[in-house]
């Protein structure tokens, strides 16, 4: 479909069908589980700070609603398009299926820059947003939480928007919010205490102590930060990082503490004291056993895959190696690489748990939701892990393979209406 097309869809679909051959999955089927089920566009009109009017443009993509309502962040960034989009939702399928969650998948965004928007346009936005997707929404139909650029104040936006509208609270329609209006303890973490976790998971795979191994995070936002903070009380030493404006590099190690505090007071990691400056393509290739790309999509790409120098490739951020990556990828054993839809799954794992808790107004300790974030993560790593191995298939294969099988086998079960 042209309204897709973007590089980023290109390599979702390309992605998806090699596992629909591996599958060989009929092809009068592929269309239907490819292609999203609904796809919205709205043009969102605010008034600014400096008494203009300015327009955005909003969208949000449900891939598939056969397992349950559709479920997927939204970001806010200059560059968002509906083919990026349907992408993001797509992949969101095969996480939401790969772990066992009773979620179609779905993602939105907002063009713009939220760092060039006051805390008023910012709201006046997400308002004007949440209200265009009204009909569209709802805690049993689809269920929004936190992306790129935005956070917990955007859900409680969101979430107050939709109450107003149906008279009456409704914490179910978000997840991501802050705790005290329906929020559960431990989303914020989530996505980087899983990578964190799974990449502990690998080291014991492939023989490698956590203590004196060195990671590299690109991307030092909520994910790839608190993705350093785990490694490093498993005792990895955290070499490198980066943020949208630049990166740093400690071959001694970076001190991750007086780094948070920098960036709490700068807004990011550039001219940090504790480190020298470097790029992100030379943070790509600096010598590690760890590479957490926790950034934007089709980072690992032709030109540097054969560059890397990691023994564990994990995938925070969605899409980060492209297919052509993926082959050389492919004649590299060395490289244990955790796919995206495993490797940062915490995310949406923990955002199902704060959905059930709303749900029925009952809330967990923060022990209880990790504990059960931890085993869901472990069996989808463990199934990956073993029909990867069963197969003679990449992680990534297999990963997509247990993903896109359960959706195809339910789309099957339910049959064609009408």
């Amino acid at each position: 479909m042209e309204i897709y097309d973007h590089p980023t869809f290109r390599m979702a679909c390309e992605q998806f069908d090699l596992v629909a051959d591996h599958l060989e999955i009929p092809p009068d089927d592929r269309a239907r589980l490819k292609y999203p089920k609904r796809s919205m566009t709205v043009a969102l009109p605010i008034h600014c700070d400096d008494g203009t009017t300015r327009m955005f443009t909003g969208y949000r993509v449900q891939h598939h609603l056969t397992l349950g309502p559709t479920k997927g962040g939204l970001r806010y960034h200059p560059d968002v398009t509906l083919g990026e989009v349907a992408a993001l939702a797509m992949w969101m399928s095969w996480k939401c299926a790969l772990t066992g969650l009773p979620y179609g998948g779905a993602k939105g965004g907002v063009a713009c820059d939220p760092r060039k928007l006051s805390l008023n346009e910012l709201e006046r936005l997400t308002r004007r947003y949440t209200q265009e997707m009204i009909p569209f929404i709802g805690e049993k139909v689809d269920v929004m939480a936190p992306d790129m650029g935005t956070n917990e104040q955007v859900m409680a936006c969101m979430m107050d928007t939709y109450s107003v509208h149906t008279g009456y609270t409704v914490p179910g329609i978000v997840t991501g919010k802050p705790v005290g209006i329906g929020g559960s303890l431990g989303r914020k973490e989530a996505t980087g205490r899983g990578v964190g976790y799974l990449i502990n998971r690998a080291l014991d795979v492939i023989g490698l102590e956590a203590t004196g191994c060195r990671a590299v995070v690109q991307g030092f936002g909520n994910v790839g930060s608190v993705t350093a903070f785990s490694l490093a009380k498993y005792g990895v030493k955290v070499i490198a990082v980066s943020d949208a404006f630049g990166g740093l590099y400690n071959e001694k190690g970076i001190d991750l503490w007086k780094l948070d505090e920098h960036v709490n007071n700068t807004k990011s990691v550039v001219g940090f004291s504790g480190a020298q400056a470097i790029t992100n393509p030379e943070l790509l290739e600096l010598p590690c056993e760890i590479l957490v790309p926790a950034a934007l999509e089709r980072q690992i790409t032709n030109d540097n895959a054969g560059k890397i120098k990691c023994r564990i490739l994990a995938e925070a951020a969605n899409g980060p190696t492209t297919p052509a990556a993926d082959k050389i990828l492919d004649q590299r054993p060395e490289i244990f690489v955790i796919p995206d839809i495993l490797c940062n799954a915490g995310g949406v794992v923990v955002s199902y748990f704060e959905w059930v808790q709303d749900l029925q107004s009952f809330f967990w300790t923060e022990t209880e939701v990790m504990d059960k974030l931890f085993r869901i993560l472990e069996t989808a790593f463990a199934q990956t892990l073993a029909l990867s191995k069963k197969q003679k298939i990449t992680m990534r294969r297999a990963a997509l393979t247990l993903g896109i099988k359960r959706v195809a086998e339910a789309k099957k079960i339910r049959g064609l209406f009408p």
